[in-house]
């Protein structure tokens, strides 16, 4: 045999065999490894994207809150309008446009879940719902309604502005004591 042609040898080198699995294996691991980091950047640019989109949904919320109340206030400013072109007409066409447009003003701030705070005269006072402007000595009830200068309002319930009333106080005789006689109930 010649140099050129050398025998195979029947027994392979057991290092080279175990260096090609350590590599095979190292392959693996590394393309494993670079499937994770793909999938891990998809799920944050996913994450990153839903983020962007609940900002943005935040933001159209916020900036569209009151459209359907603008909506519902549209037709009161037609009729505003048409009560003002209607100005020259009598008393009666003043007053009745003004009326439509109280109604449907009415119905919109209902449609968004405003609603009037109106005692009734004699009702019991309530500083949650009432703001005492007067307390003015009456034969009625201490601590009654005896007149509303203003309504008050609601949003749901949030007081938006309370009644502003009239507060009965207890008769006094000249001595400045409560007149036990003219008030049957002082409580």
């Amino acid at each position: 045999m010649s140099e050129a042609q050398t025998p195979p040898q029947a027994d392979p080198d057991p290092a080279s065999a175990e260096d090609q699995t350590l590599e095979k294996l190292l392959a693996e691991t590394q393309s494993r490894l670079q499937e994770q980091r793909e999938a891990w950047m998809r799920a944050v640019a996913e994450t990153d994207n839903v983020r962007k989109r609940a900002l943005s949904d935040v933001a159209a919320a916020h900036k569209f809150a009151i459209e359907r109340f603008a909506d519902s206030l549209t037709p009161v400013c037609d009729s505003l309008e048409a009560t003002l072109a209607a100005a020259g007409e009598t008393n009666e066409a003043l007053k009745s446009g003004v009326e439509l447009t109280l109604k449907q003003m009415r119905a919109a701030l209902e449609k968004a879940g405003v609603t009037e705070i109106a005692p009734a005269v004699g009702e019991r006072f309530d500083p949650n719902r009432h703001q005492a402007m007067a307390a003015v000595a009456s034969p009625a009830e201490p601590n009654t309604v005896v007149t509303v200068m203003v309504k008050g309002y609601r949003l749901h319930e949030r007081i938006l502005r309370p009644a502003l009333v009239t507060v009965a106080k207890a008769l006094e005789n000249k001595d400045g004591k409560p007149d036990l006689a003219a008030n049957p109930n002082p409580n």
